[in-house]
């Protein structure tokens, strides 16, 4: 097992031993699945059920409701050191923390929270429905309708792309109640996958983080009582964007944590090649990309910890998001496609780790918001001031 240098950002000490036990278990639990998971395109359970066991699919949840009782930036740290082993684990415990289990805490009833943070500690993995063939990034042309019948709802339509599809026990999914009203009439919705008329349809077949399951979800009928509206009737606009605010965060820190991983490989890698009768890593040019690499890995690191602090300060992140998920995706890509160079041949082969780490990067550009929606965010935040 590699040391774990500390960033630039000083961790505490309980940030910084969380942060090597979380280390510890991906390389002991995980590790030894990740090429069998990714061939196999699905998620080995017992990793699953291990992430429960570990506390991971509840950081911030109040110890009250059976989580950690940590801070946001906790949740950063441990997405961050799954990603180091792989993607997929990553953004399934991200997707949970992030924005099922903080959209919960921050817009849910108290007995919305009793009954699904404890099941989300323990037992029950989450998933954020926005995503529609027809709404990408303009996330609010949704066609997903929502009726009111007595005490219940009655959704129509479907999802696609939904992180988790085929693990979730619950879904927070977006339904329009009156597409008169455009995204006034967004609702928020807890659905549980028992619900009578909903059902998980097909799963994609994806370039990277395979073994995470990205799925349609299809509503036929669905019945959703009216105790499961999340927030306010008609304000579901305001719960996705806010909770998609902070989870850019999170999806920042998996991707510092894949190219962290594809660095080290690199690292590695290139100390033991030989070519011209020494290693590789003694030739400049090579030493140079190493530095590049460590440069841009460092900046993206910094960058997703300070949104995460001032997140968790209360202060306003909603730009510093935008940045570290904008510079933290393209250093992805650019770290782990060098590791595909340095490796060679060989990166270009399944036998070797770095080819992975590049399919695993792209993803980071273009879900909860694509670069040139972050662009826009940043553009506009700035022409406002």
């Amino acid at each position: 097992m590699s040391e774990i240098r500390p960033a630039l950002t000083i961790l505490s000490e309980d940030e910084q031993a969380f942060r090597e036990a979380i280390r510890e278990f991906a390389e002991a639990e995980i590790k030894p699945h990740v090429t069998h998971m990714d061939e196999a395109a699905k998620m080995n359970p017992e990793i699953i059920q291990k992430l429960f066991e570990m506390g991971l699919m509840g950081i911030e949840t109040p110890e009250k409701w059976g989580g950690a009782g940590a801070t946001f930036t906790m949740a950063c740290l441990a997405v961050e050191e799954l990603g180091r082993v792989d993607g997929s684990v990553s953004v399934l415990c991200d997707v949970q923390n992030t924005l099922v289990t903080n959209a919960f805490l921050k817009w849910g009833t108290e007995a919305q929270k009793e009954k699904y943070l404890p099941k989300m500690a323990k037992e029950w993995v989450g998933a954020y429905a926005l995503s529609e063939s027809s709404s990408g990034s303009d996330a609010f042309a949704l066609k997903l309708r929502a009726d009111a019948k007595g005490d219940k709802y009655i959704l129509n339509g479907s999802k696609l792309w939904i992180t988790n599809g085929n693990e979730a026990d619950v879904f927070i999914c977006f339904a329009n109640l009156d597409p008169a009203k455009g995204y006034k009439g967004i609702t928020a919705f807890v659905v549980e996958k028992s619900f009578p008329g909903f059902k998980v349809g097909k799963k994609e077949d994806k370039l990277g983080i395979r073994a995470s399951s990205t799925c349609e979800l299809l509503f036929e009928n669905c019945e959703v009582p009216a105790s499961n509206v999340l927030g306010e009737v008609g304000k579901g606009y305001k719960i996705a964007i806010e909770t998609l605010n902070e989870g850019r965060i999170g999806i920042g820190a998996q991707m510092v944590g894949i190219a962290q991983g594809a660095y080290e490989a690199a690292l590695g890698y290139v100390k033991g090649r030989e070519q011209f009768g020494k290693p590789i890593a003694h030739f400049q040019g090579v030493q140079f990309q190493l530095a590049e690499m460590r440069t841009q890995l460092e900046a993206a690191r910094l960058l997703v910890y300070n949104a995460a602090r001032l997140k968790d300060a209360g202060q306003d992140f909603i730009e510093s998001a935008a940045i570290a998920k904008l510079y933290a995706s393209r250093a992805a890509e650019k770290i782990t496609s060098t590791a595909v160079d340095l490796f060679g041949g060989n990166g270009f082969t399944k036998e070797y780790p770095a080819e992975k780490f590049w399919r695993d990067a792209k993803i980071g550009q273009i879900y909860e918001g694509t670069t040139n929606m972050q662009l826009q965010t940043i553009a506009k935040i700035e022409l406002d001031k």
